[in-house]
């Protein structure tokens, strides 16, 4: 419920406190033994985790979101096209290093243009967070929730790809013109200052995209998940010979902490029945077949990933998945379902608030004004999704 809530005003918990909590009180109580607990917490996905976000921060130190305003705004030239340029950049991104990365490191980016071309603030603050979360959809270490339906359902990172790159593709441009469309009347008198930065990639900039790169071709091959993130990591940082004690705090150590209590919470809930007595009288498994029944978890997965946010539901239904007909469609559909349900609500996704809370200084945005954009972008590309694995596995 904490974790739902996102923040508890009252002891001023967020959403790693209150997964601590929760595994503290799971063995305070006799719930699960240390050793139990302990052994809850999937290595894997924490390495994975740890080494794509620090491949990303590796990026930010370079001066990567810097280098690439010149270009960027020389190439969009007008409003419109920076908006679109933003949607597809932060799509493309997000599918290597993460969505959450994205959105910490290019928000500031997004606020410097925004206050040197006085633009509209809301249309280009939705557009990183929104299209983050879209893109994510593409690849397994797209989004924390990916990494995790990978290592726990066991897919492979080339058949998702293959399968949901259109999904992607196609998503982002649906992104990009409601986008365009809804906001086309605030951007008709505005321009952008002819004045462009002259900036280009530096060689270390260059030389950790060529590691990133050469990461997704290994995760293509087959290589493990999370321990070509972690070579990958290391080998930006054996590349960059210099202090990288500034890497640090730019890895997200919050989110692990999470990661690692939810395992116990979740560990903790199995051991007590209760998801099992739950799915007992509400079987993910319905008494329907064929493009019905996937359509029928589609939307499942879709509501539950809002209302218990994508992570915990993800844990809480791993067992139920082997139920379905075909596991690893189910999987599959469930990375989809649980990424695109990040764009349906502001707190559906943590990069949703980053943007929303490092973009205040320009206006930021509300959970309704969100929700205008988000809601209609996560059901027409999660029916989209849905309807395009339907059509190839049944």
């Amino acid at each position: 419920m904490l974790v739902s809530a996102r923040r508890l005003q009252l002891l001023g918990l967020d959403r790693p406190a209150a997964a601590l909590s929760g595994a503290v009180a799971c063995v305070a109580f006799g719930v699960l033994t240390p050793d139990e607990a302990v052994a809850a917490v999937d290595g894997d996905t924490l390495l994975l985790l740890f080494g794509v976000m620090g491949m990303g921060a590796l990026l930010a130190t370079d001066g990567f979101f810097e280098q690439i305003e010149g270009p960027l705004l020389r190439w969009a030239r007008t409003p419109q096209r920076l908006l679109g340029c933003l949607v597809w950049s932060a799509g493309l991104l997000s599918a290597l290093v993460t969505n959450d990365a994205v959105c910490v490191l290019g928000t500031p980016l997004v606020v410097r243009l925004i206050r040197q071309h006085q633009l509209p603030g809301l249309p280009f603050l939705l557009a990183l967070a929104t299209a983050a979360n879209t893109g994510s959809v593409a690849t397994l270490v797209g989004n924390p929730q990916n990494m995790l339906c990978a290592l726990l359902g066991d897919l492979e990172y080339l058949p998702y790809l293959t399968l949901m790159a259109p999904v992607a593709a196609v998503s982002l441009a649906l992104n990009h013109g409601l986008l365009a469309f809804v906001f086309r009347g605030a951007l008709i008198n505005v321009t952008l200052i002819d004045t462009f930065p002259s900036s280009h990639l530096s060689r270390q900039a260059k030389a950790s995209l060529i590691v990133v790169a050469l990461t997704a071709v290994a995760y293509t091959l087959g290589a493990h998940l999370a321990w070509t993130a972690v070579a990958g990591f290391v080998l930006m940082m054996l590349l960059h010979r210099r202090d990288v004690s500034e890497l640090w705090p730019r890895i997200d150590w919050s989110l692990l902490l999470f990661f690692a209590g939810l395992f116990i919470v979740v560990r903790g809930l199995t051991e007590s029945g209760i998801p099992t007595q739950l799915f007992e009288r509400f079987p993910l498994a319905a008494d329907v077949t064929g493009a019905e029944q996937w359509a029928r978890v589609s939307a499942i997965f879709l509501l539950g990933s809002n209302l218990v946010s994508n992570v915990p539901f993800i844990l809480v239904v791993r067992e139920q998945m082997a139920t379905l007909p075909d596991p690893e469609t189910a999987w599959q559909l469930l990375a989809m379902a649980s990424t695109f349900a990040g764009n349906l609500t502001l707190l559906g996704s943590v990069a949703n608030v980053i943007v929303a809370e490092a973009g205040r200084s320009v206006g930021g945005f509300g959970f309704w004004q969100h929700f205008k954009v988000g809601a209609p972008l996560a059901l027409a590309t999660t029916a989209l999704g849905t309807l395009w694995v339907i059509l190839l596995r049944t």
